[in-house]
């Protein structure tokens, strides 16, 4: 097949060198390094931009097909198998990459049809060889056919007879985390599940907004909107930068605000909402790095008197944080095995190591990278870290349960684990402590999702020492 729907395409191409199109080759090397050393997407992207020159439109053309290939990957990849003579395993990895770029232009962009087969044999060419352009070009063909919902009633199961299994190439994501997806919304209380499954498995589809945080004392949010950013939803700190880098405003390059998550923003908030009795000087983020929460929780403790102590295990993790806050202490220290003494601190952030698939609108890959075997591992650490953090605590003071994800696993099993074995904390309704956010559960867990307030997916559990 490759060799009939190819042959025009290769005398087209010989007769001249194949022309670079630096936007296209970016997103291909991404790609690349996603599955050759398994690269994060998002920290190499903005890297080669920079080193290439590329801005402007070919900025975003460039991320577009970078994150869109890999988001859609799963999608794409059955309907490759559909218009190929051979399933995506046997094609050879850097002619498939390019092919994936090519069927995300050709099914979730506005770049014309014979454009996006045509760049995408020129990449072959360019990148792999004359031979497979020519398998390209065929392949990308019988893509261009029909679009994208037409494939899908062809490639994925009817949703009545394997309803996991047509959200999850409909959707592009693994089937075990579209079930997991599903018990969670269901466990929270979602009145439809397989519906809101859907909506969110959509919205882990969608390019997240770019959020910042102001932190107070050091920026405002008035400051932010100056420079030219718009007013959030529900956190007091934060803003939405619709276009230009982040790294341009003033407030963000002195790290007097930064980029984070409002969901990220919101669970530190939660935390110093709290009532206390006693001292209220003293707080720990157990797990820091990269450091956004700390620099809030920082810049919140320092404005009410207090002090952060910031640790993490990793030490290029703790130089991020020493990078990015301004009063705290940073230590590198295991919060499985503590450097402090129990119950030294009033407040405890513990923004658990979890399979992150609350992010996957901002790593993409990760869908991929992740299976459920490392489930067992991660929570047995989980359960051990919120047992260390409880013990950090003093009698009155409260701990903050964090995840960016929300597997039940990772969340509602890790806290009644804990509990279960110990009679000295207790559940708080966290949701009472962010009454500015809606919908976030029937409690006593508070759950952000990104079809629901347009931020990741992350899990908060608020638990109070009381010393029995």
């Amino acid at each position: 097949m490759a060799q009939r729907g190819g042959r025009g395409a290769g005398k087209a191409v010989r007769s001249r060198k194949p022309a670079r199109d630096e936007a296209r080759n970016a997103a291909y090397d991404v790609l690349r390094a996603v599955d050759e050393r398994d690269a994060y997407a998002n920290l190499l992207m903005p890297r080669l931009l920079a080193e290439r020159g590329l801005s402007g439109r070919d900025a975003a053309l460039a991320t577009e097909l970078a994150y869109g290939t890999l988001r859609g990957l799963g999608a794409y990849d059955e309907i490759i198998a559909a218009c190929s003579d051979r399933p995506p395993e046997d094609i050879d990895p850097p002619l498939l990459d390019a092919v994936r770029i090519g069927v995300h232009q050709l099914l979730r962009t506005r770049v014309p049809p014979h454009a996006a087969v045509g760049t995408t044999v020129e990449l072959v060419r360019l990148r792999v060889g004359i031979g497979p352009s020519r398998y390209a070009n065929a392949v990308l063909r019988r893509v261009a056919t029909r679009a994208l919902p037409a494939w899908l009633t062809i490639v994925a199961p009817h949703p009545d007879d394997d309803p996991v299994g047509h959200l999850a190439v409909a959707h592009s994501h693994p089937r075990w985390i579209v079930s997991a997806f599903r018990d969670a919304l269901e466990e929270g209380g979602a009145p439809d599940g397989w519906e809101e499954t859907e909506a969110l498995l959509a919205a882990d589809n969608e390019r997240p907004k770019v959020t910042l945080v102001a932190r107070p004392g050091r920026a405002s949010v008035e400051e932010l909107l100056k420079d030219g950013a718009q007013p959030a939803r529900f956190s007091p700190y934060a803003a939405y930068l619709t276009e230009g880098d982040p790294a341009s405003l003033p407030a963000v390059a002195e790290a007097r605000a930064a980029v984070q998550d409002e969901a990220s923003q919101l669970v530190a908030l939660a935390l110093t909402r709290v009532p206390v009795t006693g001292s209220d000087g003293s707080w720990l983020d157990m797990c820091a790095g990269p450091g956004g929460k700390a620099g809030l929780l920082d810049a919140v403790a320092a404005g009410a008197g207090g002090r952060l102590l910031a640790a993490d295990l990793q030490p290029h993790r703790a130089r991020l944080v020493r990078q990015t806050i301004g009063e705290a202490a940073v230590i590198v220290a295991d919060g499985a095995e503590p450097a402090w003494r129990p119950g030294a601190f009033d407040r405890v952030m513990l923004d658990a190591p979890c399979t992150g698939l609350g992010a996957l609108r901002r790593r993409p890959e990760a869908r991929w990278r992740r299976d459920p075997g490392s489930l067992a591992e991660l929570t047995a650490l989980q359960r051990t870290l919120l047992g260390s953090a409880l013990d950090s605590v003093r009698p009155g003071g409260v701990v903050a349960y964090v995840t960016c994800s929300p597997h039940l696993a990772e969340t509602r099993d890790v806290v009644a684990a804990v509990l279960g074995g110990r009679d000295d904390a207790e559940r708080l309704d966290a949701g009472e402590f962010l009454p500015e956010v809606p919908d976030l559960g029937e409690g006593p867990y508070a759950g952000f999702w990104p079809h629901r307030h347009g931020t990741d997916a992350m899990f908060l559990a608020l638990l109070r020492r009381t010393g029995g």
